[in-house]
């Protein structure tokens, strides 16, 4: 390893996608904006991230294709202390159940920590979203199995779904009554099976097709299948919805990298040459954290005419909603 900066993923603590970043014990962000460029190249293997803020004690090499990012021994630690093990019934804070929509015929019910807020819908890529209930852990849970049983809503849809529908969402009014129907339909549960203890939450449909850059970005027609040693992925970031960053890449068209996809691994600075669009200025991002401070990005405006970078592609990718390998390394 060469003791360089590893990348954390995407988060999403406020209304804005940040790159995380870790060396050690520093932990750092690079706050993202549309309509500017990033470019990275990967150096050596990729390692464990370990669990709950500790480093992975093998150093192990993980799998380029694992979306974990963590060895086997570390995936349990941090799984069995996860609000998703049920290993902490006696957690004495009140939890928010949700209702999470991705497409046509793609909703699901979660449950999040209500200090978090709408993190974690942004987290998972959430296009449209509504409060179902509060209370505590497990009358969240309680209800999640209920919608399960009684209306079919699955508690999870893999991301490759939610990618290949992005670039075709219907209007807003339609995303926004298929989650009003299903909330209706929940509400009526009521009295049969639906916890005494969760209060029920007025139906608040909120939309985050524009925080994501959904609603003006051309759809993505090819994804990042994994990295490798000298792999180089370059473009501009034109939207963002959960771990993906959707980048426009010269030649190619739109491209989704999954960051889940690149923790663990050594980022190096790719130079992605900004060449400003009449009338406006942009600013090109490495993905490499300088060593002295947190790493930042210039900020193009979210709706301003961007920069148009320069970019490139040499790592594996695959048709989004093909199921095809294109090309291996190109």
């Amino acid at each position: 390893m060469s003791g360089g900066w590893w990348c954390a993923g995407v988060r999403w603590p406020g209304q804005v996608p940040e790159l995380g970043w870790s060396r050690g014990g520093d932990r750092r962000v690079s706050v993202l904006a549309y309509g500017t460029g990033l470019g990275f190249r990967a150096v050596g293997e990729r390692h464990c991230v370990g669990a709950r803020g500790n480093a992975c004690p093998l150093g192990a090499v993980v799998p380029g294709r694992s979306t974990g990012g963590r060895c086997a021994e570390c995936a349990r630690l941090d799984r069995a202390h996860s609000v998703a093990a049920d290993t902490i019934a006696d957690d004495p804070r009140t939890y928010r159940v949700y209702l999470a929509w991705f497409g046509p015929g793609m909703v699901k019910v979660g449950i999040t920590g209500e200090e978090r807020g709408a993190a974690r819908l942004r987290e998972q890529g959430a296009v449209v979203f509504s409060w179902l209930g509060r209370g505590p852990l497990m009358a969240a849970r309680r209800t999640e199995e209920v919608l399960r049983a009684a209306l079919g809503v699955p508690d999870r849809i893999p991301y490759a779904r939610k990618r290949a529908v992005r670039g075709r969402l219907p209007g807003r009014e339609e995303r926004a009554a298929e989650v009003a129907e299903l909330y209706g339909r929940a509400g009526r549960l009521e009295g049969r099976g639906w916890p005494e203890s969760l209060e029920r939450l007025p139906l608040e449909v909120v939309d985050q097709a524009a925080l994501f850059g959904l609603d003006r970005a051309p759809a993505p027609v090819r994804s990042v299948r994994e990295l490798v040693d000298g792999g180089v992925l370059a473009g501009r970031l034109v939207a963002a919805a959960g771990p993906d960053l959707h980048l426009a890449v010269d030649g190619v068209g739109v491209v989704v990298l999954d960051t889940r996809l690149i923790t663990g691994w050594d980022l190096a600075a790719v130079a992605a040459e900004a060449v400003p669009a009449e009338g406006a200025s942009g600013e090109t991002v490495s993905a490499e954290a300088p060593s002295t401070e947190a790493p930042s990005t210039g900020a193009a405006s979210v709706g301003a005419e961007p920069a148009v970078a320069q970019g490139g592609v040499r790592v594996p990718l695959i048709d989004i909603g093909g199921g095809g390998v294109q090309g291996g390394l190109f």
